[in-house]
């Protein structure tokens, strides 16, 4: 019934994003279940639902909370990301907080 809430195309994204969280997390060593990458994906998506994100932003955010998962990351440190994404208004903010976060972890 969820399904009719969303276009074919939106489906197509959701089920590639979700395919892509699986490989990444197999390819860092921790494979996930298709569960999981359902709750990463939704949760991306409940993060974002004050903007329009593009696919490639939808999924970064979703990679970014799999690794933040497969790292065990204290839980002030993943609260400060997910407040971070709601304050951004836009796709080119989010690509910035997440760009500047690479930065800092590559210091």
């Amino acid at each position: 019934m969820t399904n009719s809430l969303y276009s074919d195309d939106e489906l197509i994204q959701q089920k590639s994003i979700q395919q892509s969280l699986q490989e990444i997390a197999v390819q860092i060593g921790h494979p996930i279940d298709k569960e999981a990458a359902e709750q990463l994906y939704q949760s991306a998506s409940d993060l974002l639902n004050h903007t329009t994100p593009a696919p490639i932003t939808l999924a970064r955010v979703a990679a970014t909370l799999l690794v933040y998962q497969l790292q065990d990351t204290a839980g002030d440190e993943l609260e400060w990301f997910k407040s971070q994404i709601k304050q951004c208004s836009d796709d080119e903010e989010v690509e910035e907080l997440i760009e500047s976060m690479h930065r800092i972890d590559a210091l």
